[in-house]
């Protein structure tokens, strides 16, 4: 099956990619177009106008300071697998790059496409959600920042709005990262059937332990966050109730589903255990 007809517009600057976006609310952003174009071709999704971003350069960069690390929303997976940023967090963005899909995928997909997607199973909300990002969101009135949590709505639902676009993802660096991911899929390069990482608090920031693959899109488990941290040492019995409670919030349909209330649960666990082991 092929797509419905769309008129196709290749902006040579962000400026003119927002005038585009403003012009009319049936306007699509395509950059590496791993999941927009199949779900053009298969119909439930269609746009009157494609706007490709793809070659805006100012986007694919990366900077550091001492606080934060910012990585352009056209930078590819592959690209952090292969190294960008690699001396941040402690290898975990290289390990969650690297998981994602195959190298063709990697090789055009983008992290921003990924979060405006905000595809329930998708690995980068998760994680930067685990990590406390924060989004820079860009329009012809200028930046807005939201936080991560704030950004993901609800399953394929962001707070962007019409005439909007993601361009950057600030990530507050966290001194020696200790996290741990726990993830479960049907086989290799698929979607995540549940997803789990955690990143402990250090030097005064908050353990935050992020959850993916539920009814709804990437959430913070706030009890076992919290439990966390006031309880480093928690044994697993006493923590494994605490995930559920969570795991049950975030699934907001867990009753038909207790197989994957399970899963989610498991999947918790480990990632916790696994983030003391750093």
């Amino acid at each position: 099956m092929k797509p419905a007809l769309f008129d196709y517009v290749r902006p040579a600057s962000l400026e003119e990619a927002l005038k585009v976006l403003s012009a009319g609310d049936d306007a699509a952003v395509i950059a590496g177009g791993q999941s927009l174009l199949p779900m053009l071709n298969l119909r439930v999704a269609s746009a009157e106008t494609l706007v490709d971003i793809s070659r805006l350069r100012e986007l694919k960069t990366l900077s550091e300071t001492e606080a934060a690390l910012s990585i352009g929303a056209l930078v590819t997976h592959a690209a952090i697998e292969d190294g960008l940023g690699r001396d941040s967090f402690n290898g975990l963005l290289q390990r969650i790059a690297s998981k994602i899909a195959y190298r063709a995928v990697r090789n055009m997909g983008t992290i921003g496409g990924s979060l405006s997607l905000c595809d329930p199973a998708a690995d980068w909300p998760v994680c930067l959600l685990a990590l406390g990002a924060t989004i820079a969101i860009a329009s012809l009135e200028g930046e807005r920042c939201l936080a991560v949590e704030d950004f993901l709505v609800d399953a394929y639902t962001t707070a962007l709005e019409q005439g909007e676009l993601l361009v950057r993802i600030d990530i507050p660096k966290q001194g020696d990262c200790a996290w741990g991911v726990g993830k479960v899929n049907r086989k290799s390069g698929a979607f995540a059937d549940s997803l789990a990482i955690a990143v402990l608090g250090k030097d005064c920031r908050p353990t935050r332990v992020a959850l993916g693959g539920t009814a709804s899109c990437a959430r913070l488990l706030a009890g076992t966050s919290a439990a966390l941290d006031r309880q480093p040492g928690i044994g697993a019995d006493a923590l494994s109730g605490i995930i559920a409670e969570d795991v049950a919030a975030a699934h907001e349909d867990a009753t038909p589903y207790q197989m994957r209330c399970h899963v989610h649960t498991v999947t918790c666990a480990i990632a916790e255990a696994r983030s003391w082991s750093r």
